[in-house]
């Protein structure tokens, strides 16, 4: 019996590396099966809503979802749907690993780590949010709770334990935001003496970003909150050559959603330019969550093949090929 996953295909760029993914995973022999629902501008224009009920339900009933990018307007326009499925599923930790791959365009090699990061409070959730009127002024609380902390830092140190890693470091601002990210380090040194098999240290936020770009061998898993989480986790993908190598996954008691964290890329739709590479490794995440380990190993074995020998690559990783034709290389290798 195959196992059902929700579908989506997104916007701009998304339904270009969502059928890639697809066919990859059909050449795996993932055993899945797409339930395919709608969310984002495309959702809009298609049903009248950007995040319809059926999706929610869907996602629901199914427990996976693998998406693609979704549009968030900067400044105005609708709120991040991206926030609104964390909120509404309670997707609490978000795990982002960079790994160095041979072959692309990157100032690093092997570099392998993860960031964890809180995914459900702090300065996100906008508590409070407001603007004045007059535009004079705005303000927006940033809430965190005990229990929010101890899940995502307990979720890091066995994703550590589970992955035979060494190391965890407690990223926060507890010497300037002493009540929010105070409760956050406290937790995370009260769940540390927990695990005596894993080595635990904290690091300032801005250290921690000095010390990413001048020794990224020394982090192993990184766990923080929200708004850190998503800064560092970007800054990592940067050490490994940029966001088209940077899967996402989103786990919380009830669902899991896998996704690729960069954005639709609007100015190249439709041109067969897109790297699927984050949404592929999304995937490899979605296999390992599925107890697919095995399928996982091969395809992020394959991946980094074709990266490697530049096997009909996409323009950002240095190749001449096409998201078709780099999609040809990987499952043509899957299929052998």
């Amino acid at each position: 019996m195959s196992q059902q996953i929700t579908v989506i295909r997104g916007d701009g760029i998304g339904p270009e590396i969502m059928s890639a993914t697809l066919k990859v995973l059909d050449a795996l022999g993932a055993g899945l099966s797409y339930d395919e629902q709608h969310a984002g501008v495309a959702a809009r224009e298609a049903v009248g809503q950007l995040l319809p009920e059926e999706t929610l339900a869907s996602i629901e009933r199914n427990r996976v979802a693998l998406k693609a990018p979704l549009t968030t307007p900067v400044g105005g326009g609708f709120k991040s749907l991206n926030v609104a499925l964390r909120k509404h599923f309670d997707l609490y930790a978000n795990v982002r690993p960079a790994i160095s791959f041979k072959g692309t365009r990157s100032r690093y090699e092997d570099v392998d780590l993860i960031t964890v990061r809180e995914n459900t409070e702090g300065a996100y959730l906008g508590e409070g949010a407001y603007t004045a009127p007059d535009g004079s002024r705005a303000e927006s609380k940033m809430v965190v709770t005990r229990s929010g902390c101890e899940r995502v830092v307990r979720f890091a140190f066995d994703l550590a334990r589970k992955n035979g890693r060494r190391k965890v470091t407690s990223v926060h601002k507890a010497n300037i935001l002493k009540d929010v990210t105070g409760m956050f380090l406290e937790v995370s040194r009260d769940v540390a003496s927990e695990y005596d098999d894993i080595e635990f240290n904290d690091m300032i936020v801005d250290n921690a970003c000095m010390q990413l770009v001048m020794r990224p061998e020394q982090f192993d898993v990184i766990v923080t909150t929200n708004l850190f989480g998503d800064i560092i986790s970007d800054l990592c993908a940067g050490l490994v050559g940029g966001l088209g190598l940077a899967p996402g996954a989103n786990i919380g008691k009830n669902a899991a959603m896998f996704e690729a964290v960069h954005g639709s890329a609007p100015d190249i739709a439709g041109k067969g330019i897109a790297n699927p590479c984050a949404l592929l490794l999304a995937a490899a995440q979605m296999l390992d969550h599925l107890d697919q380990h095995d399928n996982a190993s091969r395809l992020r074995k394959t991946i980094a093949e074709v990266i490697e020998q530049a096997d009909r690559t996409t323009p950002d990783l240095g190749g001449n090929g096409t998201t078709e034709s780099f999609t040809d290389a990987i499952c043509e290798r899957l299929v052998r």
